[in-house]
């Protein structure tokens, strides 16, 4: 079932058109994620669903019914921002109640909505403490807490990890999907951060200039982007984009292949380089190979086990059954 639908959704801020017309459908129950680079239009594409911006043109329906000109609290839908946005002064336990307060819930039911978000957030020992007593990861899971009270329909994180450390991070991005199989409820994220997109989403949605270059699954983009942009987007390290001769003997204006599909020897291959800087993973090693047909470096993704060093001469062979053609408009050649 579609839950939330935009239909040539326009946005203007005077006479700039940040989001030209758009249409967008995202399901019941859905993990749906805006990803793009800075300015790309996807917090403000967030902000326009939760009704914290005016439409310019454009309709947006939720549940089947037109929600463009509803106030944000009468939409069914919880926002979590990227600052914790918590009361110092509160304990865990009134930051969480607090919408609740707001709604005129009776207190049996407020006590009940915040223990059930605490248990399912882990935050039951921290309910008597303050924000100021929490880590950077509990307090965005108050924040978190606070949405799930209200039981909306569907939630919307706008960048919720941007304030984390790396640990952290990748910490509450499981936490973010755990909770989403168990509410098993619509959740619509924004990040600049495409290993976030590619590890929790079902459906992808990558913005560039307020424009949708791709919906899909991680897997459809990762394997069938749609152009240039996408296919540089989306992965990392990011696929090697060659334009020129080696393109022209694949029979297109720009070919892309990515590092895991590119072989290096110290004897033969296609593509003769130089290496330069290496990054050194563990299991794996990303080599940045330096190579005179080329204006780019070539990312190489090989074995933790591969021992080559600055300056080795080195031979790339690409793993012709996964080499991505693009016309000379930034296309996908089918």
């Amino acid at each position: 079932m579609k839950q939330i639908q935009l239909q040539k959704i326009t946005k203007r801020f005077g006479n700039v058109e940040v989001i030209p017309p758009l249409d967008l459908e995202i399901e019941t129950g859905e993990f749906v994620v805006f990803v793009g680079p800075s300015g790309c239009g996807k917090s403000t594409l967030l902000r326009l669903i939760a009704g914290l911006e005016d439409v310019t043109d454009g309709q947006i329906l939720i549940n089947g019914k037109d929600a463009t000109a509803i106030a944000p609290a009468e939409r069914g839908l919880a926002m979590v921002f990227q600052s914790y946005a918590l009361y110092p002064h509160m304990t865990v336990r009134n930051n969480i109640a607090f919408p609740l307060r707001m709604a005129g819930i009776d207190k049996a039911e407020q006590a009940r909505r915040v223990e059930e978000a605490a248990k399912t957030l882990n935050l039951s020992e921290y309910l008597d403490r303050r924000p100021g007593q929490l880590s950077g990861g509990q307090r965005q899971r108050v924040a978190i807490g606070r949405a799930i009270v209200r039981e909306p329909t569907a939630f919307l994180f706008d960048e919720p990890l941007s304030n984390l450390d790396a640990a952290l991070r990748v910490g509450m991005r499981l936490e973010i999907s755990e909770l989403h199989k168990r509410l098993a409820t619509t959740m619509i994220y924004v990040t600049h951060d495409q290993v976030e997109a590619m590890t929790m989403a079902d459906k992808i949605v990558v913005l560039n200039a307020g424009v949708i270059e791709q919906v899909g699954s991680p897997l459809e983009l990762y394997h069938t982007p749609k152009n240039t942009f996408v296919a540089g987007f989306i992965g990392s390290p990011r696929m090697n984009l060659l334009a020129g001769s080696a393109a022209q003997k694949y029979g297109a204006h720009t070919i892309g292949i990515r590092p895991e599909h590119i072989g290096i020897s110290a004897d033969k291959g296609d593509w003769q380089g130089v290496v330069g800087v290496s990054e050194h993973l563990g299991s794996d090693t990303f080599f940045h190979v330096n190579c005179p047909d080329f204006s780019q470096p070539l990312t190489v993704r090989a074995s933790g086990e591969v021992e080559f060093v600055y300056g080795d001469k080195v031979y790339l062979t690409p793993d012709k059954t996964h080499v991505h053609k693009f016309d000379d408009r930034g296309l996908r050649i089918a």
